[in-house]
């Protein structure tokens, strides 16, 4: 049976030191150009001659203050020629905060703890909803819906936008599609070991087994390499199983909606069992990354470009341009095979595609609509500001000078030479000897058209394309969160048990059955189900 998947909400952000009196109702403020209900006599009507007042002015802001992740290029990529030109173009003084990417909403949660909300800020879906839930969220569904953007022939995201509210109000904005995982496989190592990519789950697993006890990275030495790293047994953001596709399968370890319409909490249910079995029997083999329960995506990304390992579930599109030249940088091949779904992943829906991230305005703002105007609906202007924020700056992320590259030395060296007037990236700051690919928009992803051509699509390397086509046909979009008053009161220590459990499992710590017995004794059974009745009380 397809499942409707939903976003799990990571409530232990939403202390009540948050927030005092807000409770499960979402924020809403009144649009300054709402219409008014008073009645106008014929009296008080103006004369016929008389021109109309003007649409008030929406002020623009002298200062704007945000709060991003890594997904913008980071200080040691030329941050502050971003926010040099990103304020060139507006006139406006923008204030980053930009925390390490792997640390994101540890830094998110403590900020919205302090009270010290920024104008704008980025968050996966499960904090959107918490937060919308909690009021800290502004109402942008009035300036989305007359905004020039939304009305442009340019834009081709209304769809995606309208998926995003809750109770029919909107409370952020996506620029682009969600994306999501697929599978890399280093083919140096297939090659190595003889056979070829797998299909189904049994083909998968006797690939780990090969790439784990054999030599599968051609040093002469058996057994020195595991076949697959991770950050972390299960992810700490929806869809929560992206990272570990393979072993999930059709098990979802959160709550979502069946088809018939009645909830049920994955968790509890016979498939996420044999998920975990799976996983430590997986670990036992010796095929997971023993560092798995503590890596962040760097510390894999940094792993398999020193070839420790050869299976990487990964994000679909630019990522594997990423890899394979992080990869060649390292003296390594870099041909990588983007695994169409095993068959038993394909008929759980295939890999899957996320909710996007979303640019909420926080209440905080005192001029939301200057914000909306000037932040939000600028980054798809279809000009500069686009390009700003899909490939950076100019001179900075990329050129049209004529230019000679050689990364490497001797036999490996390798030339690029691009002539004048020729879109190109430029290398990159942080990792000498490769090109950047994007900014904050992926070209492959925005909801959004160019006014006239894409002026670096010709940039996207084939793999990329390959990947994300792979990706887009293989995928099933993950719902948005729902929030009740039993989710947002046990949700929070429920998913924290819920990866407790996962973790002692995948480490042999304990059984699956007594795993069970613990989330049963301890209460956790009986507060899963009081958030699926009060789910189910919503149809």
């Amino acid at each position: 049976m397809k499942k409707k998947l939903v976003s799990m909400l990571l409530v232990a952000a939403m202390a009540t030191t948050l927030v005092t009196g807000c409770g499960s109702q979402a924020a809403s403020t009144e649009s300054a150009a709402s219409d008014t209900t008073a009645a106008t006599t014929a009296a008080e009507a103006p004369a016929a001659e008389e021109a109309a007042p003007a649409a008030e002015e929406v002020a623009k802001p002298e200062k704007i203050t945000m709060m991003v992740d890594g997904t913008v290029v980071t200080q040691a990529n030329g941050r502050d020629a971003f926010e040099a030109r990103w304020e060139e173009l507006t006139g406006i003084d923008l204030v980053i905060n930009q925390p390490d990417h792997d640390a994101y909403y540890e830094q998110v949660s403590q900020t919205i703890a302090s009270g010290e909300l920024p104008d704008v800020i980025l968050l996966s879906a499960n904090y959107y909803s918490s937060y919308a839930a909690a009021g800290l969220l502004w109402d942008m569904t009035d300036a989305y819906e007359n905004s020039e953007l939304k009305a442009s022939s340019r834009f081709i995201g209304d769809s995606v936008e309208q998926g995003l509210k809750i109770d029919g109000k909107l409370y952020g904005f996506a620029p682009t599609r969600g994306n999501g995982c697929v599978t890399y496989v280093k083919q140096s190592w297939l090659d190595n070991c003889g056979i070829k990519a797998p299909t189904n789950y049994d083909e998968y697993i006797a690939m780990l087994d090969a790439f784990t006890n054999g030599d599968p990275d051609g040093n002469g030495v058996d057994g020195d390499t595991y076949a697959v790293s991770a950050a972390g047994y299960v992810g700490s953001e929806a869809p929560f199983t992206n990272y570990m596709a393979e072993f999930y399968q059709d098990a979802y370890p959160s709550f979502y909606q069946k088809e018939d319409g009645t909830w049920v909490d994955g968790f509890t249910e016979d498939s996420m069992k044999a998920a975990m079995q799976r996983i430590q029997d997986a670990a036992n083999a010796g095929y997971l990354d023993p560092e798995t329960l503590t890596n962040g995506t760097k510390d894999c990304r940094n792993k398999f470009y020193e070839d420790k390992f050869g299976v990487f579930t990964y994000w679909a599109g630019t990522w594997a341009t990423n890899l394979k030249t992080n990869l060649e940088a390292n003296d390594l091949n870099g041909d990588l095979v983007a695994l169409p779904p095993i068959a038993e992943v394909a008929a759980g829906g295939g890999y899957f595609d996320r909710v996007p991230p979303v640019w909420c305005i926080t209440t905080a703002c005192e001029n939301p609509e200057g914000v909306f105007k000037y932040f939000i609906e600028t980054m798809l202007d279809g000009g500069d500001m686009q390009t700003l924020w899909t490939y950076g700056v100019e001179g900075t992320h990329w050129s049209t000078a004529a230019e000679t590259f050689t990364f490497g030395e001797g036999e490996d060296a390798k030339t690029y030479e691009y002539a004048e007037g020729e879109f190109h990236m430029l290398e990159n700051l942080e990792t000498p000897g490769t090109f950047y690919k994007k900014n904050h928009i992926d070209p492959m992803l925005s909801l959004a058209k160019f006014e006239g051509e894409d002026p670096g699509l010709a940039t996207v390397a084939d793999e990329a394309k390959a990947s994300q086509e792979l990706f887009n046909n293989n995928s099933h979009v993950a719902d948005l969160a729902v929030t009740t008053d039993a989710m947002q009161e046990y949700n929070g220590d429920l998913w924290n048990k819920k990866a407790e459990l996962i973790a002692k499992v995948a480490q042999n710590q304990m059984s699956v059955e007594d795993a069970y017995a613990e989330f049963e004794a301890g209460g956790y059974a009986a507060n899963s189900q009081a958030i699926v009745d009060s789910l189910n009380a919503l149809n």
